[in-house]
């Protein structure tokens, strides 16, 4: 009979993150995440699988606790054009609060491993995709209901969104100041209108 588990998996995930984010996926060993989630690295092995895997776990969890969730919040309780701004908005004051400069965990997988981890890229694009769906799903009905301009098909507006966002969060990094990051979305929030 196999031993119930003695620790939280959310928070084991949460510590995961802060793990991965701080250090990358590459340099991220598995004695790091031992120390980090205070679990011994056979623990880690028997409740996640190798390294690869537990980020699989991290990156979704990342999402769920995050811009998955906040999606979750906005959609279907604000009208589509203002969700698309709020989630945009949203964004910049959580890169400008990033303290550490660390910014967007999806993003740093993309740049470090998604052109050379066919695995990982496919774990990003699936971020990536439930974040330009949100964004089709507002345009869509933003389209429906006269708030957002119909001159643009829903989808490319939907991925110029979601390159909009993706520009955000790298620009956050290298230079995070508001004037700058909200000098990238006044632009952008036009072509809506």
């Amino acid at each position: 009979m196999a031993r119930p588990r003695q620790f939280d998996e959310s928070e084991v995930l949460d510590a995961a993150t802060r793990c991965f984010w701080r250090h990358g996926y590459q340099a991220t060993s598995m004695r790091d995440l031992a120390a980090e989630t205070n679990l011994t690295g056979a623990s880690l092995y028997n409740a996640f699988g190798d390294k690869r895997a537990l980020y699989r776990r991290v990156l979704a969890h990342y999402a769920r606790h995050g811009s998955l969730q906040r999606i979750g919040e906005l959609e279907g309780t604000l009208p589509p054009a203002r969700a698309i701004r709020v989630f945009l908005q949203d964004i910049i004051e959580r890169s400008l609060d990033d303290q550490d400069h660390k910014g967007c965990l999806l993003v740093n997988s993309a740049l470090e491993l998604a052109p050379e981890d066919e695995e990982l890229q496919q774990a990003v694009n699936e971020q990536l995709a439930e974040l330009e769906a949100f964004f089709w799903r507002c345009v869509r009905a933003g389209q429906k209901d006269g708030s957002i301009s119909d001159q643009r098909p829903a989808r490319e507006l939907a991925r110029f969104l979601l390159g909009i966002l993706m520009g955000i969060r790298v620009l956050a990094r290298a230079q995070p100041r508001r004037a700058t990051l909200e000098a990238v979305l006044r632009p952008a929030l036009s072509v809506l209108a």
